[in-house]
């Protein structure tokens, strides 16, 4: 805001005349110069003639002077010459006496009449001038102009890759001038700033400072690949080369910002001297198998992601090579660009070779030396190695007994030599609480409505033995039993379990009340150690009273019940070349089972052997998974009607053939209710998708079943029965969830037209 503008503003405006006549020599009024003696009589002065105008440029060469012609960097480095000396600078420069544009303005600008002044005052005295206001700073102007960086100097043909929306890379074009490129470009995707503006709006505020972040990741990461000379050019909208290439206008950079980074890697260094300490004193096979672990060469190329993984690697060869108390420090590079090479320098301390001595329990009353030995899969003696400590630390926590576990190498004898140390292992544990109260209440296609309890205590027997109770209440099945189980029974994973039980079931074909013991011993396969070969042995006691439940009865008849009293044995062995204990995606499996019992009811008595044989078999063809099963079984040595119902053969089910009920595929008497057989032949071909669905944990399953069960003990297709349907598997940490939809292809009258089947796991 401006007022009060009176005297001092035509006084402002005056203010150049006086510096004209001041200029031009003007004595002031009252003033008198005094003569010299050497004064002559004065002379009137011819008026010069004005100075002829410097031709005007008739075009831009003219503008250019010769010297930036013949040397531009010379030129360019020594500036703007100093005006002379007493010359003024061009903005203070006065107008020359007797100018005439002088004169006019001294006459238009010539002081006012003092009376007129006071009226003057009074005119301006309400005068304002209102001040425009500050505009505010625009983001994208400043953030475009902050990242505009000339190219200097001449650059290799480049080829554009665009990663995002508004960044595009320029790589040497040359064959081999960048051979880790397509690996650069995928590593910078994951790790730039700028690709993350892609799509957002209102980005241009943030590219400027994203845009310097990202020069300096495209920096870091050549020197990662070992080219240590190299440069990045960062330049805005494309640059010279990106507009020769057709890419977006000008108008649309404006609204767009766009950067480009030019990579120019340079020369690819090498690695040069390689000192790993102490290592290099070994001999032996040890010194060639840490050596080729660690695997960097004098030559190689300097690769700094290679560093990182060789240590890694020599750090784990170390521990399984039986050198437990192995350190070594940080690795330090030393680069030489004169050699354009790098000394790498890690130092190495191998502590000794050991082997493995006692495992020493921290709590002997809970968990005993001796069990934690058996439990390990080593022995004393054996070279130390670091994976067998810490799968013995993992099988502490697998028995559920303990809530963590240290494991900690002790040095008893030195190494010397000839021969290794030896070191024990001291196991440090807390215990976890070993009594379980635990229910469930659930649904199953072939189960029906559940609800189960129990009751366990893990280690009432210790080292590892339980005691627990169990009941089960459902619309098929109601159970109650009492069981002792050993977990690691003078083995790793060898169980030993007795059961005594009462149970009253009913199925789609059986009706069966009675109670037995039952006992077994077995070698497991887990998530843990799942392992090549499995197998169990067993017996078991049985008194039962059944028959075959009666879906439909003749009016006036009825079936008596029969009771068995059922004794036997029984064992199987499998191999298991999968790639997975719970989905597996390539390998087979392979299972034999054989159960000789003997059978005795309404005074007759009978022998027979239960037999069957499983086969499955994975292959992966891209994403997807081609699985196929066959199962063969056989009951040999007695007529089928001597073998209780319960341990006949039937088909059909989630597992079995699916499209039909659970024991719905098999011979059935004249009003169809299921009877059973003694032999038994099933296949199944499934193929299992892949789809894009959460982040790739959902498959879907087209597959189709067939099965047949015939009445004699030889496997025969008189009645084979197909079914097709299509499942949904959701991959889970503890396995998929598996959701199949199928139909019978062939059905009798019998059959329903849809069966959906849950579990968990694959059917195979």
């Amino acid at each position: 805001m401006m007022t009060g503008l009176g005297t001092a503003l035509l006084t402002l405006l005056a203010q150049p005349v006086a510096a004209q006549d001041e200029a031009a020599g003007a004595v002031p009024a009252g003033e008198v110069i005094p003569a010299s003696e050497d004064d002559a009589p004065a002379q009137e002065t011819p008026a010069r003639p004005p100075p002829e105008p410097a031709p005007v440029p008739r075009n831009l060469d003219q503008l250019i002077p010769p010297d930036a012609v013949e040397d531009p960097e010379g030129w360019a480095t020594r500036g703007v010459i100093a005006p002379a000396a007493g010359q003024p600078p061009a903005d203070q420069t006065a107008l020359a006496p007797g100018d005439p544009f002088a004169d006019d303005l001294d006459a238009f600008l010539s002081p006012p009449s003092p009376d007129l002044q006071p009226a003057l005052d009074a005119a301006f005295v309400d005068f304002t001038l209102e001040l425009p206001e500050r505009l505010a700073p625009d983001p994208e102007v400043e953030s475009l102009a902050s990242i505009a960086v000339p190219l200097s100097g001449e650059l290799p043909e480049l080829e554009d890759v665009r990663v995002g929306d508004t960044l595009v890379l320029g790589f040497p074009a040359a064959q081999g001038a960048f051979p880790e490129r397509r690996e650069f470009v995928a590593r910078f995707r994951e790790l730039s700033t700028l690709r993350q503006l892609d799509g957002e709006a209102d980005s241009a505020p943030q590219v400027a400072a994203r845009a310097r972040a990202d020069e300096e990741l495209l920096g870091e990461m050549l020197r990662t690949y070992g080219y240590y000379s190299g440069e990045v050019v960062r330049q805005l909208s494309g640059g010279r080369r990106a507009r020769s290439n057709g890419d977006a206008p000008d108008t649309e950079t404006v609204t767009e910002p766009s950067v480009r980074f030019d990579i120019l890697p340079g020369t690819r260094y090498q690695f040069g001297r390689i000192d790993l300490g102490a290592l290099s004193s070994l001999a032996g096979r040890d010194a060639e198998r840490l050596l080729a672990a660690f695997a960097i060469k004098q030559g190689d190329p300097l690769y700094a992601d290679r560093i990182i993984d060789r240590e890694i690697e020599l750090r784990v060869a170390l521990g399984e090579t039986g050198f437990p108390f192995a350190s070594l420090a940080e690795p330090e590079l030393l680069i030489d660009h004169a050699r354009t090479e790098g000394d790498l320098s890690l130092e190495v301390d191998p502590g000794g070779k050991y082997a493995f001595g006692n495992v020493v329990s921290g709590d002997p009353a809970f968990l005993s030396s001796r069990h934690l030995e058996r439990i390990a899969r080593f022995s004393p003696g054996d070279t130390y190695r670091q994976s067998l400590e810490t799968d013995l630390r993992r099988a502490i926590i697998a028995t559920g007994l303990v809530t963590s576990v240290t494991v900690t190498p002790r040095e008893t004898a030195p190494p010397t030599e000839d021969d290794p140390g030896e070191v024990a292992l001291d196991i440090g544990f807390e215990r976890a609480p070993v009594r379980t109260i635990a229910g469930a209440i659930g649904y199953g296609t072939e189960d029906g409505f559940k609800v189960e309890g129990r009751w366990e205590n893990r280690n009432l027997f210790p080292p590892e033995g339980a005691l627990r109770l169990r009941g089960i209440l459902g619309t098929r099945e109601a159970l109650a039993s009492i069981g002792v189980r050993r977990n690691n029974f003078r083995g790793r994973d060898q169980v030993l379990t007795a059961d005594l039980f009462a149970s009253d079931i009913n199925t789609l074909a059986v009706e069966s009340r009675g109670f037995g013991i039952r006992g077994t011993f077995e070698k497991v396969s887990n998530i843990l150690f799942q392992k090549p070969i499995s197998w169990q042995l067993g017996g078991e006691l049985l008194y039962t009273d059944e028959r075959n439940r009666l879906l439909r009865i003749a009016p006036g008849t009825s079936q008596a019940r029969r009771a068995f009293l059922i004794g036997g044995v029984f064992g199987n062995v499998t191999i298991d070349e999968s790639d997975d204990l719970l989905d597996p995606t390539s390998g087979y499996r392979a299972t034999l089972f054989i159960a000789p019992e003997v059978s005795r009811s309404r005074g007759e008595q009978s022998f027979y052997l239960r037999g069957q044989a499983d086969a499955s078999y994975y292959r992966s063809v891209g994403s997807t998974v081609i699985a196929g099963r066959v199962r063969a079984a056989t009951i040999q040595g007695a007529s089928i009607d001597d073998v209780a119902p319960s341990r006949r053969l039937y088909a059909g089910g989630g597992g079995s053939v699916r499209g039909y009920g659970f024991q719905g595929v098999g011979p059935r008497d004249v009003l169809g209710n299921p009877t059973g057989g003694a032999s038994l032949v099933e296949f199944s071909l499934e193929a299992r998708i892949e789809t894009p669905l959460l982040d790739g944990a959902v498959e879907v399953v087209p597959f189709v079943d067939a099965g047949s069960v015939g009445r004699d003990s030889t496997p025969g297709f008189d009645d084979i029965r197909y079914g097709a349907g299509i499942g949904i598997r959701y991959k889970t940490s503890f396995g998929p969830i598996r959701v199949d939809v199928a139909t019978p292809i062939n059905p009798n009258r019998f059959d329903s037209p849809v069966v959906v089947y849950v579990s968990l796991g694959q059917a195979f």
